[in-house]
């Protein structure tokens, strides 16, 4: 008997509160299908989702199921940066899975569809799945188009920073303003909402193709169709994530990621999405999957291209058939097929044809954009975990969109414990080559874990710095985010990671090649290893935990709860 049929006849007003609703006396009998969505003008990638949802429930309606719909709207990291808003944006995450789980646990339903897009939305949505483990699958929202030249709305913190220092004029930061987002749908870069749309489907919780498809084109609807229509079939079936979400199809996403050169935000979503399942995904695994896989993709901010183009180049499933051999072909997934027996039947369907037309009215050739796996841009994979003294627990580094000359460097601390400061010495011309810009005190327990989108764009925007200056922080990153940029140092400063006890002038080493971290100088002169940790003996017995940024509310609950960056920022 379904769920929805069990609890009927334990609670007698359910049926009577349905017909209030207009639901008739036949649809209460039928599979019940929640319709869960981050619609809602937030943002561009949720404002159309509304029409995803009414065409996902039309669809289960008439395939004789009943749809419910229900809505968490996610807020907007891009619309959050530059302020404190961006503290929420990590927490946010949490709590739309909180909401989700409110929902579904209160109302029990018998299957879900999950309809999102974006940088919180899709992790919050995967998060709730594999809490709730009722039969799911998910429906991304698409991504928007570039605007003229291919402008793409990443770019719009290096104009930001080139208007800031005077190098171009108030008209030509206003066009850039308003041509970035000429549609809706996730931001065209392979930046985090990118990312994740990728790695819904690399799990195997949406149908074949449906990552990325434009926002703009019909084909949109059509899949979110074949969603509605797939989710009532799973009511019946009862596949649930628990038999798709295994250690297997997280490797089969972590080696889509590593060719794609995704956002290192990934580094904290999946590992919180595999503790809802009990797999402890730590940054070593994605170390190690990234050291032996190859990155192809020409896509932003890595790359040449916008993200659209990724989906007119066959998108997921051309990715996965280049990396066939490295990847688990047996994993089941949310069509009731294994993983090859769906790339099998795409080959047959025409879907790498109607993709590659959008390609030639461009005058691109797919390996423009998806680089064989014979001819990589890179042999490995885009991201680094790096540990040493100075991230005994690890650090990340996407070292695909930094200058080879920066991979083994020695560099001279300048430690801020705010990136407002950060951000401010870099605009100021305060910093100089070879300088190590430390952001501390923004881990998730410090503010939450924003991003240091601002403070990067500064950097990788100035000529003399981009390939000189890094930096490095307990916070975490814009998928978006260029140049030298070393991430989710953990223990974070807040709780008495040595990045809190570094001083200036301090050398600090990277080593990229033998995922190394350390602190290696005192004051500007070198150090043996007892020497440092000698002195950082010392600086720890005169550091004083700062108090709680936040005490009350939704970050006063998310900054005392939240685990380190690299376990995934999650509340435990």
């Amino acid at each position: 008997m379904l769920v929805s049929q069990k609890l009927r006849k334990k609670a007698p007003e359910m049926d009577p509160l349905r017909i209030g609703m207009g639901w008739s006396i036949e649809d209460l009998s039928k599979p019940q299908i929640i319709v869960e969505s981050t619609y809602g003008d937030s943002h561009p990638g949720s404002a159309h989702l509304d029409k995803l949802v009414e065409a996902i429930s039309k669809e289960i309606d008439e395939n004789q199921g009943k749809a419910a719909k229900f809505f968490a709207t996610d807020i907007c990291d891009g619309q959050a940066q530059g302020h404190d808003g961006m503290n929420y944006s990590l927490a946010s995450r949490e709590f739309i899975a909180n909401m989700i789980e409110i929902q579904v646990g209160a109302t029990p339903y018998d299957a879900g569809v999950f309809v999102c897009s974006c940088d919180k939305g899709v992790p919050a949505h995967l998060k709730a799945i594999a809490r709730l483990d009722m039969p799911s699958i998910v429906m991304p929202g698409g991504i928007m188009a570039a605007g003229p030249d291919m402008l793409t709305l990443e770019q719009l913190g290096a104009y930001s920073a080139r208007y800031e220092r005077g190098e171009i004029t108030e008209k030509e930061f206003d066009f850039a303003k308003h041509n970035a987002c000429p549609s809706c749908g996730a931001c065209s870069f392979m930046g985090t909402a990118s990312t994740m749309q990728v790695m819904a489907e690399a799990l195997g919780l949406t149908l074949p193709g449906a990552a990325l498809m434009p926002a703009t084109v019909g084909e949109l609807v059509d899949m979110a169709r074949k969603t509605g229509e797939r989710a009532v079939e799973l009511a019946k079936e009862e596949l649930k994530p628990s038999r798709i979400l295994t250690k297997e199809a997280f490797e089969n996403a972590i080696m889509v990621h590593a060719a794609i050169a995704g956002s290192s935000n990934t580094m904290l979503h999946i590992p919180a999405i595999a503790y809802e399942l009990g797999l402890d995904l730590d940054g070593q695994i994605f170390d190690e999957i990234h050291r032996k896989t190859p990155y192809l993709l020409n896509i932003r901010p890595s790359g040449f291209y916008p993200g659209e183009y990724f989906w007119y180049a066959g998108g997921v499933p051309a990715i996965m058939e280049e990396i066939r051999d490295y990847l688990h072909l047996d994993v089941m997934t949310v069509t009731g097929k294994t993983l090859g027996e769906n790339l099998e039947d795409l080959k047959k369907s025409g879907f790498y044809d109607r993709c590659s037309k959008y390609l030639e009215d461009r005058g691109v050739k797919k390996n423009d954009v998806i680089r064989p796996v014979s001819d990589p841009i890179q042999s490995e994979g885009a991201m680094a975990i790096l540990k040493g003294n100075l991230a005994p627990e690890g650090a990340v580094i996407k070292h695909s969109a930094i200058a080879e000359e920066m991979k083994k460097v020695v560099l001279k601390a300048v430690p801020f414990d705010s990136e407002e400061e950060a951000l401010e010495a870099v605009i100021k011309r305060d910093i100089n080559p070879g300088d190590a810009v430390i952001i501390r005190y923004e881990g998730p327990k410090g503010s939450g874990m924003p991003e240091m989108f601002y403070t990067t764009e500064a950097i990788a925007s100035d000529p003399e710095l981009i390939s000189t200056v890094a930096l490095i922080t307990d916070g975490r990153f814009s998928g978006a985010t260029r140049g030298p940029a070393i991430g989710h140092v953990s223990p974070e400063a807040s709780q008495g990671g040595n990045i809190a006890l570094i001083e200036k002038g301090d050398l600090i080493e990277i080593n990229v090649e033998k995922r190394a971290i350390n602190i290696v100088g005192i004051n500007g002169e070198k150090k043996s290893h007892e020497e440092i940790e000698e002195v950082l003996n010392g600086r720890r017995e005169n550091w004083i935990q700062p108090k709680p940024k936040y005490t009350k509310g939704t970050l006063g609950i998310y900054t005392k709860l939240a685990v380190s960056p690299m376990k995934g920022g999650y509340i435990e």
